[in-house]
């Protein structure tokens, strides 16, 4: 867990393109460790030591490359999340690949994530210019189709993944106002909790083919995200929180809950509450060390119940609408980016 994912030492530093910026953190938890990135992509260990069961456990010399760059983001099983000042996302690698030879979802997941980030940081976004997340997610998708199908793979790694990501700027009014572009495929979700009325503003919807299918990104899959991405252009106000969460969070809470959840981690974390509970001073801790706080809270919420045979749970409700006979909180990885929207200042 933390506040933002790693960048490469030598990237250039981050261009403001917006008025407002992300106060963000994340927390995870993995159901199982994820395969070890293959080669090219992790290079072989040099001592006789095996691999590191889990990449968001690897020592720092050891990260995962791709074209001779740092890969974006954190693996969580075979969820990737993504965290930067005006980017955040979570994708869902679908776990049955694990069950092929050549299957590595988290693979997938993670450089979806980094091409994606890295079109964003490419892109002449402003006020004035709109972004295009869709097609900056299609080319993403397409450089991750070439990059699992090199030549210098040996053939093909294959895996499918969901998408969702929400890039902050800004209207033209004066003074200017927060404007979030989301884009989706399958069932992660972006959810926008306003503080102030303690109340959901904005939830993407989920895209299915059929019960426990979603729409996904991938090897054999139709979907595509020029044809089947969704995109909601949402205004925003100061403070409102963003929340960028894989299916282990809304197959085990209701969005009530998750309201619950941050509301109440929110109000114990500036309270001083949280910091004491942690043991450290709240005079040295920042907006961001409260949002991963919230993510920490979320994450535990979701875990309990995902780890009750018994609990009463989305999964299980959606499992009864079908005709299946599922009790209990639906195991799988859980991962979660809470980010709050603040005004430049300067």
């Amino acid at each position: 867990m933390g506040t933002t994912t790693p960048a490469p030492a030598n990237a250039p530093p981050e261009i403001p393109k917006a008025p407002f910026y992300f106060e963000a953190g994340f927390a995870l938890f993995a159901k199982r460790p994820s395969r070890p990135f293959p080669p090219p992509f992790l290079s072989a260990p040099s001592g006789s030591f095996s691999e590191p069961l889990s990449t968001y456990d690897r020592s720092r010399d050891r990260r995962p490359t791709v074209h001779g760059e740092m890969i974006r983001g954190v693996t969580n099983g075979d969820d990737a999340v993504l965290v930067s000042e005006q980017f955040i996302g979570a994708n869902d690698g679908v776990g049955a690949w694990a069950t092929r030879e050549r299957g590595h979802a988290a693979l997938w997941s993670r450089l979806i994530l980094h091409f994606w980030a890295l079109e964003i940081e490419h892109a002449a976004i402003s006020p004035s210019a709109e972004p295009d997340p869709v097609s900056y997610l299609q080319r993403a998708f397409e450089k991750t189709q070439e990059a699992t199908s090199s030549p210098t793979t040996d053939s093909a790694w294959l895996g499918t993944t969901t998408a969702c990501a929400a890039l902050l700027s800004a209207d033209t009014s004066t003074p200017a106002h927060p404007i979030l572009y989301v884009t989706q495929i399958g069932d992660s979700q972006i959810l926008v909790v306003r503080p102030r009325t303690q109340q959901v503003v904005f939830k993407t919807t989920e895209q299915w083919h059929w019960f426990d299918c979603p729409r996904q990104l991938g090897t054999n899959s139709p979907d595509t995200p020029a044809a089947d991405a969704a995109l909601d252009r949402v205004p925003l106000e100061e403070d409102d929180i963003v929340l960028a969460m894989t299916d282990g969070v809304g197959d085990n809470l209701w969005e009530h809950e998750v309201v619950q959840s941050v509301v109440a981690s929110l109000d114990k974390w500036q309270s001083g509450a949280a910091q004491a509970q942690l043991g450290k001073d709240p005079a040295e801790q920042t907006y961001a060390d409260g949002m991963r706080f919230v993510a920490q809270e979320l994450v535990s919420a979701a875990r309990v119940i995902a780890e009750d045979p018994f609990a009463e749970s989305p999964y299980m409700e959606k499992a009864v609408d079908e005709g299946l006979s599922i009790e209990g909180g639906k195991l799988d990885d859980i991962s979660v980016v809470a980010a709050q929207c603040k005004r430049r200042k300067g």
